[in-house]
This record gives C-alpha cells, sequence and structure tokens, in this order.
C-alpha cells in the first residue's frame, strides 16, 4: 500500500511539474477610445445612421431598386449562403462535448489454428454434452456503445462559443454588405440622373449653338463675317454632338451596371430626372463617435471576430491538458443466433475510462496555440482600423458636405453669369462690337460651367448616401 501512495505521488507531481510548463503568451487589450464628438459638431446623440433606409431615400423608383435587390443580387445570396453554413457549425460543435450513442450489429467467421490457444480450447471443451464449438467459429453481436469526452478545460464548450461569435460575425458581414449594396445602388441612381441632366444640357447649348452657326453663315453672306467664323462654329457643334453620345453610353453602361447589382437583364431603370438639380440636400445627424461602435456592421464584425479568436486561444491552450474519456457499451453476443437472446448468458457490458495527455514531442501543440495566439492580437488591430477607418470616413464626409454646400453655391452663380454672357455676346457680335470667339467662349464656358453644376449636385446627393454608410446606415 506504501508503494503504491508512493507511486501515485510520484505521478501526480510529474503531472503537475509538466503541466506548470505549458506556455502562456500575454496578448495586450484593445483600445476602443474615440473622441467624445465631431469636430466643430455638437454632442448631440441624434443619429441619421439609425433611419431606417425605406425613410432616408425618398425617390419611390430608387426604393424599389433597393427592394429588388434584397432578394435578387447574387453576391447577397451566396453571403447568406456563407452565414447559414456558419449556423450549421455551432450545431456541429454543440455535439462534440455531448456523448456519442452508436448501435452497432455485426456478424462474424473465424476459422482459428488448433494448435494455437483458442484452438485448443474449442477442441478440448463442449459447451453442452455431444457439442462442440462449430468449426469455424461464427460471432454475431449487437447493442449500444457510447464514447463521451469529458470537457473538463472547457476546450469544446469553449470551441461552441467561438463558433456562436463567428456566426453572429458573419450575419454582422451580410449587414455590412447590406449597407454597402444600398449605397452602391444610390450612387449608381444618382449617377444616372445627372447623366441625364448632363444630356438634357448638350440638347439644350446644341440648339444654341446651330442657332449661332445660321447667324454667321448669314453675317458671312452679308459680308460681316469670314469663313473662319463659320467653320469654328460648325466644329463646336460637331464637338457637342461628339460629346452627346459618349454620354449616352455611360448612361448604358450605368442602367446595366444598376441591372447587375439588381439581379437582373439589362433593361431601362425607371427614373424622374427632372427635377434633379433642385433636389434638396438634407440636413444628416452624426451623433457621437461612440455610436460609431453600435452603428456599424464592420465595426461589430471586427469585435465579434475578437471576441471568436479570444476563445480559440482558451481552446488552443486546453490541447496541453490531459484529455479525459469515458466509453461504454451493452448489448448481446454469441456464436450461434439461436443464443444470441439468451440471457444474462450472452449479455455482454463494457465500461472503460481513460486518460490521454501529450508528454514528449509538443511542437504541434505549441505551434498551434502561438497560431491561435497570433490570430487573436491580429483581430486586434483589425478591430481597431475598424474602429478608426469609421471615424475618419464620417470626419472626411463631414468635411466633404461643407466644402460641396459652398463649392455649389458659387458654382450656381457662375452658371447664371455665364448664362446671361451668352445672350449679350450674341447681341454684341450681331452689332459687330464683338469678335465671333467672344461668343463661341461664351457658349463653350456655359456649357461647361452647368455641366460642372450637374457634378457638384451629384457629389452632394452621393457624399449624402456616403455619410449615410459611414454612419452605420442601410442595412436595418
Amino acid at each position: 500500500m506504501k508503494k503504491n501512495r508512493k507511486s501515485i505521488l510520484i505521478g501526480i507531481l510529474a503531472t503537475m511539474a509538466l503541466y506548470s510548463c505549458v506556455p502562456t503568451r500575454e496578448i495586450r487589450d484593445e483600445n476602443t477610445s474615440v473622441p467624445e464628438q465631431y469636430q466643430n459638431q455638437p454632442t448631440d446623440t441624434v443619429n441619421t445612421g439609425l433611419v431606417q433606409w425605406k425613410e432616408f431615400f425618398k425617390d419611390p423608383n430608387l426604393i424599389a431598386l433597393i427592394d429588388t435587390a434584397l432578394v435578387k443580387n447574387q453576391e447577397l445570396n451566396i453571403m447568406l449562403q456563407r452565414v447559414d453554413m456558419s449556423k450549421n457549425i455551432i450545431r456541429a460543435k454543440t455535439g462534440e462535448y455531448l456523448p456519442f450513442v452508436n448501435f452497432q450489429a455485426g456478424a462474424e467467421v473465424e476459422k482459428v489454428g488448433e494448435y494455437t490457444r483458442n484452438g485448443a480450447v474449442e477442441k478440448n471443451l463442449e459447451i453442452k454434452e455431444g457439442e462442440e464449438f462449430p468449426e469455424p467459429l461464427t460471432n454475431y453481436g449487437l447493442g449500444a456503445f457510447a464514447t463521451w469526452e469529458l470537457d473538463v478545460w472547457k476546450k469544446l464548450r469553449n470551441e461552441k462559443k467561438a463558433a456562436v461569435f463567428e456566426y453572429l460575425s458573419s450575419v454582422e458581414g451580410k449587414n455590412f454588405m447590406v449597407t454597402s449594396l444600398v449605397a452602391e445602388i444610390a450612387d449608381s441612381y444618382y449617377e444616372l440622373m445627372a447623366l441625364d441632366n448632363q444630356l438634357a444640357i448638350i440638347d439644350q447649348n446644341l440648339e444654341i449653338q446651330q442657332n449661332a452657326l445660321k447667324m454667321v453663315k448669314l453675317q458671312k453672306q452679308a459680308a460681316r463675317a469670314t469663313e473662319l467664323a463659320v467653320q469654328r462654329f460648325q466644329a463646336e457643334v460637331l464637338k457637342n454632338q461628339s460629346h452627346k453620345y459618349d454620354i449616352q453610353q455611360e448612361i448604358v453602361e450605368v442602367e446595366n451596371r444598376l441591372n447587375f447589382l439588381i439581379g437582373r437583364s439589362p433593361q431601362h431603370i425607371n427614373r424622374t430626372s427632372d427635377n434633379f438639380i433642385d433636389t434638396p440636400i438634407d440636413h444628416l445627424y452624426v451623433g457621437i463617435p461612440s455610436q460609431l461602435l453600435q452603428n456599424r456592421p464592420d465595426v461589430r464584425q471586427a469585435e465579434l471576430e475578437l471576441a471568436a479568436a479570444k476563445l480559440d486561444t482558451k481552446a488552443a491552450k486546453a490541447s496541453f491538458y490531459p484529455q479525459f474519456t469515458i466509453k461504454a457499451g451493452l448489448g448481446l453476443e454469441a456464436f450461434d443466433t439461436k443464443y444470441l437472446t439468451t440471457t444474462p448468458e450472452s449479455v455482454l457490458y463494457s465500461v472503460m475510462g481513460d486518460m490521454v495527455a501529450p508528454l514528449i514531442n509538443r511542437n504541434a501543440i505549441k505551434a498551434q496555440y502561438l497560431n491561435a495566439t497570433d490570430r487573436q492580437l491580429q483581430a486586434v488591430y483589425e478591430y481597431e482600423k475598424a474602429i478608426l477607418n469609421a471615424y475618419i470616413e464620417v470626419a472626411n464626409q463631414l468635411s466633404n458636405i461643407d466644402n460641396l454646400k459652398k463649392s455649389y453655391e458659387l458654382k450656381d452663380g457662375q452658371v447664371q453669369a455665364l448664362t446671361e454672357s451668352i445672350d449679350l455676346s450674341t447681341r454684341l457680335f450681331q452689332s459687330a462690337r464683338v469678335e465671333y470667339i467672344e461668343v463661341l467662349l461664351a457658349q463653350r464656358e456655359a456649357l461647361e460651367s452647368k455641366m460642372e453644376l450637374v457634378e457638384t449636385k451629384k457629389d452632394q446627393m452621393l457624399a449624402q448616401v456616403n455619410m449615410y454608410r459611414a454612419l452605420g446606415g442601410g442595412w436595418n
């Protein structure tokens, strides 16, 4: 008894000494600090990012496009399948720390040599008077057998919790894709409306230029203008007619881009572009920076990935500890089917417990643990990067919206001045007080200013959409 106790004590001490050498790597905590408020903005928690996209967008044609895309967009549907697969992993991980019970039935035929232990027993032992073991020997059995790994170190439960976080992360990834999809559709829709307006401006300008060309031809007939003036006006008309086809091609491409996003073949996109230039720019409420941690799906996705990485590290560390398994079985077994149901003689049962622990050459386990800690640290950086990127995107759009507003006001004044200069230069040319080149320049500059005004209005609309996306809106 003393020797046994001494052996057990030595074994316990040896095990404790072995597992006191389990490596531990400290990983720094994530930094989630953000400024208390945006620059030159009040500390108001009212946030446009919380508004549902059907309330944020007012155009019914745009709303219909987004609705269709959320059902038919192929990339989004692919992402939904990934989310479903992540959910299935949770089910698989849940089953790993529960007992596995299997039903087993089998039949066997075996012929052993007579000059063996089993052969000698079979030849000389009769089961009943006048009967011998059958040769060759058969064996039949059926029963239930269970295997259960005891999750002493919470390895399996941590893996299951990590799978849950991975699933939630995939859901947030889907939400972020929805946010990006909604923003991309809105961007393309506003770009399409801007192109419609630019095409209308070119048509209006072509009418003015063609009238001016007729006037110059009449001036030439009256010997008040030269062929050079006629050719210059003709060239300007041809130039804008060519530009018109370029814009028409852009319209086709943007329409097809929208059709691709909503998962349908190329067709006309319903829209009302007439009042695009007069579309009001709504005021957006940005709230406070700390709301980004809850509102933005990409930030929440990075947070959940970090939580999963922490649990993966714990599970990897548990691989250094002993693994305890219980195996049990209950069934019937006999060499002849007529004895199979004879109880209790044919009853078999077994209970066994074992412990397996890594002792020598643990390099593979160490490598897995170090990789897990590296992934955890990587997830820390990813989380911090997502927070910083979210804050910078909002700050950039705040500045962009303000500068575009000032730019639009100046360009609107420029358009009015240059539009008046067309009529003025034409009248002066007719009275021979300015050269034809002044008329050409006035028309060209007026056209360019109108195109730039439409472009600026489009940029304002895109800035609104990008701010909504940056605040975390669009997925709910």
